[in-house]
Formats: C-alpha cells, structure tokens, sequence
C-alpha cells in the first residue's frame, strides 16, 4: 500500500500547468515537467530496489569463503594421497566447477522438465532462481560453521604440539559446492532480473545493478568482520577472527552471517510476493 501511493505521487512530475510549454509546445522546464513514460521508467528502476537490496546478504559468502577457510585449511590434512597434498588455494576450484556443471545442467536437463510442469519459460521465474541462491548462502554458511565447530574441537583434542591433523581438508568442499549453487543460482537470477525488467532506455543501469550489489556486499562483510573485531577478544578473552583459527571462534562468525542471511531471506520473500512483474503487450494484442 506505501508503495503504491508512492509511486502515485511520482505522477505529479506529469501534471502540466500553465505556462509550462513553449510555443511549439516543447517543454520550457524539463526539471519540473516529465514526460509519463519518464516516470514510468523512474518506477520501473525504483521498484526493484527492494529486491537490490536484498542480494546483499546473498553475496557475503563468496567473499568471506575465499579468505577464513585458507586458515582452516593450514590446520587440516591437506593430503587426497600418500605423496599428494592440496594446496588451499585451490579449494575454489570447486566452486567454478560446480557452477561450470550447474549452469548448462539446468539449462539443458532441469528447465526443460520444470517448463513442462509449469508452464513457465525458463521454468523457474527470475525471482524463484534468486530465491534458491539466498537459500544456499544460507546453507553454506551453516555448513561452514558445523565443519569449522568440528574441526577446532578435533584440532584442541589432539593438542597444540601434536603434529597428527586428525580432519581431512575434504571436509570443506561441501561448502564451496553449495557457494557454487548459490552463485549459479543468484549472479544468473539477479543479471536476467535486472536485464528484463529495466525499461529499454535504461537498460545499461539495469546491468550496472549487479555490480554495485556485489560491491555494496564486500563493504558490508568487511563492516560486520570490524564489528566482530571490536566486540570480541575482550576481557582476556581470544578474537573470534583471531589469526589462529585454533584459539578463535569462526564458527560463531559463520552462524552470525547465516542468521542475517535468514532474516534477510525473510524480507526478500515478502519483496518478491508483492513485486509485479513488468508486462509486455504485443501489436498483434492492441489490433
């Protein structure tokens, strides 16, 4: 209901008093009068904010996923055989690879089932495939949590001088391969969400959306990372995000993050049962 009376007001910007055109009937002021399909356009851009906003949450793994499981990962057993041992660094191979095999499998193996049963093209909406990325932000970081909980208590229990690294790194791949469906899943939904539903003139801002959504992400994961910083480790007691994961607490740091993400998946279920989707009316449907 607010925002329909808010987009009502935006109509004011096309009500024409006197004295407003030229001669020729030209617009004297542009700043005070617009044209109908300007404010159409101004509406069109204002009402997928809500759902913008909400992708933030959503892109918080992807960053802090590249950084706290490399300390895990120094702590764990990095070897797959007797002589070959896993660099950290290449724990984000499996996330490219999951998107590398989630992407043309949907396209080519899901879509066309769910088109079927749906009668949707695509077979999900835009809104439904951002709707599966914020759930496996949510689930990666829950995962993440539950193996780092695990991997610390293990780690303590064989004590700090015993070289023996009981968990293998192998333990973290579940998480990079659920960063992978939630990438696959959000930057494909948010990229043909903005696409399609930004007004043909302003279509390049549409784009520019996802890139100042990710970006926007990044400042708000480092603002949380401060704020951890700032409100632990006090009274003798270690950082969360001490730089020895052993002493530190991540796992809380994971759980804080899937928690914002739950409410945050809360408000973009109910952004996304209100927003209407722009519609297309053929020549053909006006004859």
């Amino acid at each position: 209901m607010l925002e329909f009376y808010f987009f009502r007001c935006l109509n004011k910007a096309a009500l024409m008093v006197e004295n407003e055109l030229n001669d020729d009937g030209s617009n004297n002021n542009p700043w005070r009068l617009c044209s109908i399909q300007q404010v159409e356009e101004l509406k069109c851009i204002l009402k997928m904010m809500p759902i913008w906003v909400a992708g933030f949450i959503t892109y918080i793994p992807t960053g802090q996923l590249s950084i706290f499981p490399m300390s895990q990962a120094m702590k764990m057993d990095k070897h797959l055989t007797q002589n070959f041992e896993i660099p950290p660094g290449w724990m984000i191979i499996v996330t490219m690879l999951t998107i590398a095999i989630t992407i043309p499998f949907y396209d080519k193996v899901i879509s066309p089932i769910l088109t079927k049963l749906t009668n949707q093209e695509g077979g999900l909406t835009t809104l439904q495939r951002i709707g599966l990325g914020h759930f496996f932000a949510i689930l990666t970081m829950l995962i993440a949590g539950l193996v780092e909980q695990q991997r610390r208590v293990s780690s303590i229990s064989l004590g700090e001088s015993n070289e023996i690294k009981e968990m293998s790194i192998m333990w973290l791949v579940p998480q990079f391969i659920t960063l992978g469906f939630n990438q696959a899943f959000s930057i494909v939904g948010h990229t043909e969400f903005f696409n399609k539903e930004s007004p043909d003139k302003m279509r390049s801002i549409g784009n520019s959306l996802l890139s100042l959504q990710t970006a926007v992400a990044s400042n708000l994961s480092s603002f949380i990372v401060n704020i951890i910083h700032s409100f632990s480790g006090k009274q003798g007691q270690p950082d969360w995000l001490d730089s020895d994961v052993n002493k530190g607490k991540l796992e809380y740091f994971y759980f804080i993050v899937a928690g914002l993400g739950v409410l945050n998946f809360v408000w973009f279920l109910l952004c996304a049962c209100r927003y209407r989707y722009k519609t297309f009316v053929k020549i053909e449907d006006l004859r």
